[in-house]
């Protein structure tokens, strides 16, 4: 069953735009008002805006589940409870973004005027929209793109740039060399994420996610033979989100420093939101290219649905454990590990993929 996002919101916004106001405007005599609000092009915008801020909405909400699990584990981890605001420290996230809310919006006096408020609209833009992209089930999915992993890597090849823009247009020298060291590691990281992402495709034949996951249910999953690939991958996209250890661009933990310094209000409140809604994209992916997606163990009452998201928090809480138990790298660091560790990785593990290819056909 295939859920169609656009035809229920359409079908919505129909009924209440037409049905609803236009027979109110229409018994007011406001003909043309009414003809205006039920034209198709009217309809088509209204339908996008509603679809966008339903998936703004659940992009908050999977943003604010991720940090609550971050800080109660990160709270095990250091020995501590974690945040205790509500039942379970669940009110916690809802009292800073609440403070985010009413913070003050300031400006830098020599910022770019168009780029600086444009960045972290950017930023929110690609991530929530990476959210179309992904299937969480064999029935729930919004879109079945057959390029659905070019998609999807497309988008987050989108961020460095977006982060530049960021750091450049705020007119200051630690902003910039943070945007700068962002777009350097996030650019480099992404030759051995795509690599390994190739040898999931040489294996299964197909850029669908769709197909990937069939291909694991049929067989076995991708985990077993590219093992290489799946460490590559998780510690690839640690770095593309600029999560620790590889959060040296960003610098969330520092007073003065990282490409975000001079954004404050609800800009910074969306733009760490974007890392999260990032993480998850990120934890689904190698949950679909490697853990065999929603396949597990057919107990009848348990959903292919709950099964990808267990996986998926599981991939998240390795993010956390990462976190918690290693130091933040330095830049040429960073770097050097992209360039001398896993990419002559990816390549073995790209070898790898080949090899079972071919006596796969033999």
């Amino acid at each position: 069953m295939y859920l169609d996002l656009w035809g229920l919101v359409g079908g919505l916004v129909h009924w209440l735009m037409v049905d609803i106001v236009g027979t109110i405007l229409n018994w007011l005599h406001l003909h043309g008002l009414a003809d205006w609000l039920g034209s198709p092009s009217v309809l088509h915008i209204v339908t996008i805006l509603v679809v966008a801020l339903i998936i703004l909405i659940v992009g908050m909400l999977v943003a604010i589940t991720l940090i609550w699990q971050e800080r109660k584990m990160l709270g095990r981890f250091m020995d501590r409870v974690g945040t205790q605001v509500g039942p379970f420290g669940l009110f916690q996230n809802f009292a800073d973004a609440f403070k985010v809310l009413v913070k003050e919006y300031i400006v830098p006096d020599a910022a770019d005027r168009l780029i600086y408020p444009l960045a972290p609209i950017l930023i929110i833009g690609v991530s929530m929209a990476m959210f179309v992209t992904i299937p969480y089930s064999q029935g729930f999915y919004m879109s079945d793109s057959d390029l659905s992993v070019i998609l999807t890597l497309a988008m987050f090849g989108v961020i460095p740039f977006a982060v530049l823009l960021g750091g450049w247009a705020s007119n200051n020298k630690y902003t910039l060399i943070g945007g700068m060291r962002a777009a350097a590691q996030t650019c480099a990281y992404e030759v051995p994420l795509l690599l390994s992402v190739v040898s999931v495709v040489v294996l299964t034949g197909s850029l669908s996610l769709m197909d990937i996951v069939a291909y694991q249910q049929e067989n076995m999953w991708l985990v077993i033979p590219l093992i290489i690939g799946f460490l590559v991958f998780i510690i690839s996209m640690i770095a593309e989100v600029e999560r620790v250890p590889f959060d040296l661009p960003e610098a969330e933990a520092e007073l003065v420093e990282g490409w975000g310094t001079e954004y404050g209000g609800m800009r910074f409140g969306l733009i760490m939101m974007s890392e999260y809604a990032r993480a998850f994209v990120g934890s689904s992916l190698i949950a679909l290219l490697f853990l065999g997606g929603w396949d597990g163990p057919t107990f009848g009452f348990i959903p292919e649905g709950l099964w990808f998201l267990l996986k998926l928090l599981l991939v998240f809480s390795i993010f956390i454990w990462a976190r918690a138990a290693l130091p933040r790298v330095r830049t040429d660091q960073i770097l050097n590990i992209c360039w001398k560790r896993l990419l002559p990785l990816a390549a073995i593990n790209l070898f790898i993929a080949v090899l079972f290819k071919t006596m796969e056909m033999f």
